[in-house]
């Protein structure tokens, strides 16, 4: 069959290059043309566009590059037109796929939705679009099937986390070997930066992050680079001794790790997975704040505290993410007591999410009801 696949951010090309894995070997004669990333070319997808083209971030960043995002969604339409998919499978980046799925659905294309738009968090009013336009949704959060089935009537398949494969079938890389190749302190423990993977959210992440440095002098910082960005970008914060940098190697980075620092998003889950404990970071734009503030209605913003229903990691959000607040709280992480509290909470967690076999079983329904 043929499968046309469209990610628009890293994680998305994480999931949907297991997912093509999966597909073909469900279906060996399996064609597959996706936006996405690297991973998803690699994995044997025929790459049309990648998401570094398309990850823009926040309500200001969106109106600044309309004309691109409407180019986009025109050239995609003609490019699905072309390749004629006998199914087409959004994987999360809601505010395009949806537009997408409209257009797909009037024009008798089957719709598949891997990853849910997080419409449990804000404009829950997208799920009129969701039942109208998707055929089958796909959730990998054990609250969002109660939210569809229960709430909205519309029957959804709970597949399990995709990231409990990607980081448990992971071998451990050699601690001196990663320290050496990287040019890091061969003893010092390493408290990794995550800053995200969009310019607008690292040049606003990491200078608070960096900050505490110097209050922790018998620990080594480390940013994590994401795949997207060159390293020339992150040249300006890597002046302090202190700090060290590895590039699109963060799961690497995160399981040699002692703590973290991270920005709010799929990175915190990842974190928790590979049981690091970590302080949740998060500061936009004002105004992109200030308007997603008054439509997000959640307790959390941490995917952690989500599934747990509880603060069991620290969220410093805007005004709260400063200085003396991020060297306090990443004080306790460190302390003994406090980190085998959060490593009971993260078994506990990794429990909800489910078994093994997230791609293994999406791809078995796709393939089996197109």
């Amino acid at each position: 069959m043929r499968y046309y696949i469209i990610a628009g951010e890293a994680s998305g090309d994480l999931h949907g290059s297991n997912l093509i894995k999966a597909l073909k070997l469900k279906d060996p004669k399996a064609v597959v043309r996706c936006w996405g990333g690297d991973l998803m070319q690699q994995a044997g997808g025929t790459l049309v566009k990648h998401y570094k083209e398309m990850a823009f971030m926040g309500f200001l960043e969106v109106l600044g590059n309309l004309r691109t995002i409407f180019k986009n969604i025109a050239f995609c339409k003609e490019d699905i037109q072309a390749f004629g998919p006998d199914v087409i499978i959004f994987i999360d980046y809601s505010g395009f796929n949806l537009r997408i799925a409209q257009w797909a659905r009037e024009n008798g294309f089957r719709t598949n939705y891997y990853i849910s738009p997080q419409i449990w968090a804000s404009r829950e009013g997208r799920i009129k679009k969701i039942k109208r336009d998707i055929d089958a949704m796909y959730v990998i959060l054990p609250f969002e099937k109660d939210f569809y089935e229960k709430k909205h009537g519309y029957k959804v398949s709970f597949v399990g986390h995709p990231l409990i494969d990607a980081i448990g079938d992971r071998p451990q890389p050699d601690d001196t070997g990663f320290r050496v190749e990287n040019g890091l302190d061969p003893k010092k423990p390493i408290i990794a930066l995550l800053p995200g993977s969009r310019k607008q959210e690292v040049q606003k992440m990491l200078s608070v992050m960096l900050s505490v440095t110097e209050s922790f002098g018998d620990y080594q910082f480390v940013i994590a680079g994401a795949p997207s960005l060159e390293r020339d970008f992150y040249a300006p914060f890597l002046k302090k001794p202190s700090v060290g940098f590895v590039s699109n190697r963060t799961y690497d980075l995160l399981s040699l790790s002692y703590a973290a620092l991270v920005t709010s998003g799929t990175a915190t889950l990842e974190t928790a997975l590979f049981k690091i404990p970590q302080v949740v970071c998060y500061k936009g734009n004002w105004l992109s704040y200030q308007i997603a503030k008054r439509i997000i209605t959640l307790d959390y913003i941490s995917l952690v505290n989500l599934i747990m229903d509880r603060e069991v990691v620290k969220e410093l959000i805007q005004g709260n993410l400063n200085t003396k607040n991020l060297r306090s709280e990443l004080a306790k992480i460190l302390d003994d007591d406090r980190r085998k509290k959060l490593f009971e909470a993260y078994y506990e967690l990794e429990q909800k999410l489910g078994g093994k076999g997230a791609s293994e079983k999406t791809a078995t329904c796709i393939v089996e009801n197109a």
